[in-house]
């Protein structure tokens, strides 16, 4: 059985997803937020899984909120780390100390609109497709070993509200994905910084096709 904790800021939509799905040899070890009012702790209270919270707001200097984050997240001994939705950017030696075993999922195709207000950015630009990305967390912002994307169309009577549900769709269905395939031991990065997924083929654009298997989300 391997241990997942998962850190949140608000409702924690996608940590819903993850606990949702049932993924088989996942245990989630821990609801984390950097926030006391963060919604979906009473999710995962109610669920029976064990929350805490690491304040950023307690500790004036970002090196003190990571190593006291780390410090809650080591108690937990787990061995995937997922970013749902958690609203801080971390240090480089907070991410190499889980090089490798962390996840983050953003609302874009990355490499395109890293960073904030996404559906903003696709629709001002006026690009016909969007979507949601998860990938493993490097350094540099948004820019880590991609595992899973999963595509939207921009529709012309869009705004951002109406294009983000649909994003949001899609990346409740990728991220237990993704969290499965890693607890399977499926995920390997190549030697070119590249995800290779076993046993999972390729359609004929080149994207991941992602089978949702018995005992995935629903």
């Amino acid at each position: 059985m391997k241990s997942i904790v998962i850190l949140i800021s608000g409702r924690g939509s996608n940590m819903e997803a993850i606990v949702r799905a049932r993924i088989p040899g996942a245990r989630i070890a821990a609801v984390i937020s950097n926030r006391p009012a963060a919604g979906g702790l009473a999710f995962a209270h109610a669920h029976g899984i064990a929350t805490a919270v690491v304040d950023h707001t307690a500790h004036a200097e970002r090196t003190d909120f990571d190593a006291a984050l780390a410090a809650c997240i080591d108690s937990h001994a787990p061995d995937l780390v997922v970013l749902a939705g958690f609203m801080r950017l971390l240090s480089p030696a907070f991410v190499q100390r889980y090089e490798g075993r962390l996840l983050n999922i953003h609302p874009s195709l990355l490499p395109a609109f890293p960073g904030l207000h996404t559906h903003r950015q696709a629709i001002e630009t006026g690009v016909r497709v969007h979507g949601a990305t998860v990938h493993f967390v490097t350094a540099a912002l948004d820019s880590g070993p991609i595992v899973i994307q999963a595509a939207v169309p921009v529709l012309p009577a869009d705004d951002e509200a109406t294009l983000a549900a649909r994003v949001l769709a899609q990346e409740h269905r990728i991220y237990p994905q993704a969290v499965r395939w890693f607890i399977d031991g499926r995920l390997v990065i190549d030697d070119r910084g590249r995800v290779r997924v076993r046993g999972v083929r390729l359609d004929e654009a080149g994207c991941t096709v992602p089978p949702l298997e018995t005992g995935e989300a629903d």
